[in-house]
């Protein structure tokens, strides 16, 4: 992998990648925004015992532009300037514009509750330099390299004294939220470790404490013996719908051996990796022949100067369709009581899904 690291005109972070050597001299370009002069701020919710995050500013972030218009897009020329600059490169990784969180925020409001400044970062993973590309349809290659990139820029991140947990995710289509559709996704870090995988944390934890095994390998090793929910399986890496899972079509994706952090595993085993997420999107695209909206979230270990040998680093996809015109809602038992209904059986979903054939690819083929 190679690597690049320049700075914006606006004081911003930017990062470029590529499998192959990227020439000197390209020069860093931006568009206006709030930037590096952003002041998130964070609020103690008492009932639930969590912080909740104020971002005001990102009211006024770009909100579906046309693809020529999109701030995601190469810089064409310099009277529209855009995140992304000219040049031989391949992934582009850089400071969001609007930020939900930022190192060097220094302000918040004196409230009835604990407040402080949301002092962590928020980083935008652009995949391809076409609009039109998804992560499925890109090489074996290009996404072994955006998992070496997240894996880095997650080690980078856990290195900063205030970071204790970093979140990559990909929202995909405006269902889930998108407000800009060229191929991206994100790495959100954070001065505490989330709700969700703080919870996940201590399960894992307790099953190690108690039989000395990981709770996630132990349930790699009931999947592959079960097989009923299996989707996909190479040398290293596996995919299946879980067993409790709380979407129609919720999927796990992750290395079999059991390791902490993405950047723990070898280039064989990111390239495992790499094709079982390509094999997993296309089945899911190949569902109904139409790209398949969704949340991709990898899970690891938290930044917090500890070992975390329980700890499995996976991916989880949450696609929003229980069927081919209806949408899984989030409503009155999922918000108001925290406890998730599922139309569907796991065991059904994961045999269409496993049906769906998906042609023979190469490494650099997409």
């Amino acid at each position: 992998m190679y690597q690049v690291d320049l700075k914006k005109p606006d004081g911003r972070k930017l990062f470029l990648y590529s499998n192959r050597p990227i020439p000197s001299g390209i020069e860093p370009t931006n568009p206006e925004g709030p930037g590096n002069k952003a002041e998130p701020h964070m609020r103690w919710h008492p009932l639930r015992g969590e912080w909740v995050t104020f971002a005001s500013h990102r009211q006024g972030r770009t909100f579906l532009p046309p693809k020529d218009y999109s701030p995601l897009a190469v810089t064409k020329t310099k009277d529209f300037p855009t995140e992304m600059p000219q040049g031989d490169y391949e992934v582009a990784v850089f400071e969001n514009l609007f930020p939900s969180f930022r190192l060097g925020a220094t302000s918040a409001p004196e409230l009835s509750v604990p407040t402080k400044p949301a002092e962590a970062t928020c980083e935008v993973v652009v995949f391809s330099k076409d609009a039109d590309e998804t992560l499925g349809q890109l090489s074996v290659e290009r996404i072994r390299l955006i998992l070496e990139v997240i894996g880095q820029r997650s080690k980078a991140l856990g290195e900063e004294q205030k970071i204790k947990y970093v979140l990559p995710f990909e929202n995909r289509g405006v269902e889930m939220g998108v407000t800009l559709h060229h191929p991206h996704g994100q790495i959100y870090s954070y001065p505490f470790v989330p709700p969700v995988p703080e919870r996940m944390m201590t399960e894992m934890k307790k099953h190690w404490d108690q039989t000395g095994n990981g709770l996630y390998a132990q349930m790699i090793e009931d999947e592959i013996k079960d097989g009923r929910r299996l989707i996909h399986r190479e040398k290293g890496a596996v995919a299946f719908v879980p067993p409790c899972a709380r979407y129609p079509y919720e999927t796990w994706v992750s290395p079999e051996r059991p390791v902490s952090y993405l950047s723990d595993l070898s280039l064989d085993e990111l390239d495992s990796l790499a094709r079982t997420l390509k094999t997993v999107i296309l089945k899911h695209d190949g569902l109904w022949d139409r790209p398949q909206p969704y949340l991709l979230v990898m899970y690891q270990a938290p930044y917090d100067g500890e070992k975390h040998p329980e700890a499995h680093v996976h991916f989880q996809i949450y696609p929003p369709y229980r069927t081919k015109d209806r949408l899984k809602y989030l409503a009155g038992t999922e918000l108001g009581a925290g406890t998730y209904i599922n139309d569907s059986i796991p065991e059904e979903k994961a045999a269409e899904l496993r049906d769906i054939v998906v042609a023979p690819f190469g490494l650099g083929e997409n």
